[in-house]
């Protein structure tokens, strides 16, 4: 049964509780959130604001007092914390830490859905789908694809995967954070489409900081220059789904940039940023795959015949 709070008379009575555990997806349904760093107190934040009971823990007990100023009940214990919702939510630093804290009382989670939306690997996910299901646990593993400012708006998009009953189950509450998507009963889906959109955005801010680092050498503002990289990135955009069809049907054929035409590109890229003073520690890997995918004899290929080298690599990551 979930301790009792002063605060939580009202929805702690036997017949909500009741009514909670036969319909646990209903608005004001009860949550706990385990982790208050940025994230997990944004998390928390919405779902208070959505009108759902919210018990918090954090191992710095201090994390949860601004939450408990807006209304959230503080546990004592991580054991306290479980007891109190059908629904956990925990968000911490990465799995280990998340087994630091759910293992000792993990036979606690037993009928109750984990929700687990710390940033980690795809077999990460499928492994702790595995524990969560030994304990009788219905088991999410999610991608938070926002930073904490955006949580509970419709652009904060959410990724989830694992138990398709769990997700249909809180579907109110997984809307309280933002835009909720589903994308299947394999665990370590959402990890991986998680990580994979973090490279897109990754791949994008190095190449902006690697433009400003080169217009900054002649003392050009990177503010001022940005007002022509946002226009010339959105152009740039148009083009993915041409390459995507690409890459899904193999065919890279190409009349517009070939990687011949690149390589001959990027050697004046690489000598300008030289002449500049700028280091290449974010182009000059791009500038190796294209040589290859050339020495490989696909030069004239378009672009797209890159992911499929970086699918196959010369040599293996340490």
């Amino acid at each position: 049964m979930g301790f009792e709070h002063p605060n939580q008379t009202a929805h702690g009575s036997p017949d909500h509780v009741n009514d909670i555990v036969a319909n646990p997806g209903k608005a004001g349904s009860p949550v706990t959130v385990i982790g208050l760093g940025k994230m997990g107190a944004a998390l928390a934040a919405a779902f208070l604001k959505q009108g759902h009971p919210t018990t918090v823990w954090n191992r710095s007990a201090g994390k949860a007092d601004e939450l408990a100023k807006q209304g959230a009940i503080p546990a004592a214990t991580i054991a306290e914390a479980v007891a109190a919702s059908p629904l956990i939510v925990i968000c911490v630093s990465d799995y280990a830490v998340m087994h630091d804290i759910l293992d000792p009382i993990g036979e606690a989670l037993s009928g109750r859905t984990l929700a687990n939306l710390t940033n980690g690997t795809p077999e990460q996910g499928r492994q702790t789908a595995e524990w969560a299901a030994a304990l009788g646990a219905d088991y999410l593993d999610g991608g938070i694809m926002a930073i904490p400012p955006m949580i509970s708006r419709p652009e904060a998009l959410l990724l989830y995967s694992g138990s398709e009953r769990a997700f249909e189950k809180h579907q109110r509450v997984w809307e309280s954070l933002g835009t909720a998507m589903y994308l299947g009963a394999d665990a370590g889906l959402a990890p991986l489409y998680d990580l994979a959109l973090l490279s897109a955005m990754y791949g994008m801010f190095g190449g902006f900081f690697h433009a400003a680092a080169m217009v900054a050498s002649e003392r050009v503002k990177a503010a001022d220059f940005t007002s022509l990289i946002i226009p010339w990135l959105n152009a740039m955009m148009t083009s993915l789904p041409h390459l995507a069809q690409a890459i899904d049907t193999g065919n890279h054929a190409t009349d517009i940039s070939s990687l011949d035409i690149n390589h001959v590109g990027f050697v004046n890229l690489i000598e300008a940023s030289r002449g500049q003073g700028v280091g290449l520690d974010l182009i000059a890997p791009i500038q190796a795959l294209i040589r290859r995918g050339v020495a490989e004899g696909y030069g004239s290929d378009g672009l797209s015949r890159l992911a499929e080298l970086l699918r196959q690599p010369a040599f293996k990551t340490p």
